[in-house]
């Protein structure tokens, strides 16, 4: 009886080292997705997208990224010439919780990220919003996860692809887009 509880043991110690030493994969963010709207997956590679322009919300601090086919669409003076962008025109907008540069105190640079939206046209898709859908990311460092926004979250953000409508509306003339070219 004696054997068979150092040998239960044994294995106990053995099977405990095993799991204790794995690592427990971290979050796909592309397997994430708004219930009845986008998904963080049809935004892959954004992070590689040209920046548009910079913001502050509030207190966050934001890059706007817009991927080739938007960037064309701006250059060629959308919305400005009163045209739309095209469908598969795509934004998205990086917020962070923002710090004082350790090395240059008087600078202040991106922190904590806080949460990651997502904007894309395709007008059949999105018909009753503009031809826009929207998405929102929250961003939880602890965890290193990302999580659709909800109405719960500062700003309130919906739960499906119109999320960002009503906000948008208010730059109706300018195809629900906020963020204007700059000047380079």
């Amino acid at each position: 009886m004696k054997s068979k509880n150092v040998t239960a043991i044994a294995i106990i110690t053995i099977v405990l080292s095993v799991l204790g030493g794995m690592a427990i994969p971290a979050q796909d963010k592309y397997t994430v997705k708004v219930p009845n709207g986008l998904a963080f997956s049809e935004f892959r590679g954004y992070e590689d997208w040209q920046v548009v322009s910079i913001s502050q919300d509030g207190n966050l601090i934001a890059a706007i990224l817009a991927n080739p086919v938007m960037i064309d669409a701006y250059r060629a003076g959308v919305p400005g010439n009163g045209k739309k962008f095209p469908d598969g025109s795509k934004m998205a907008k990086i917020h962070w919780n923002p710090k004082k540069m350790e090395t240059f105190p008087v600078a202040t640079v991106p922190g904590t990220l806080h949460d990651v939206d997502f904007m894309v046209k395709d007008s059949k898709r999105s018909a009753d919003s503009g031809g826009w859908g929207w998405a929102v990311f929250m961003y939880d460092a602890a965890s290193d996860t990302f999580t659709p926004g909800t109405l719960a979250d500062k700003p309130p953000q919906g739960n499906d692809a119109k999320c960002g409508f009503a906000c948008h509306t208010i730059v109706k003339g300018q195809d629900y887009v906020f963020t204007a070219y700059g000047r380079r």
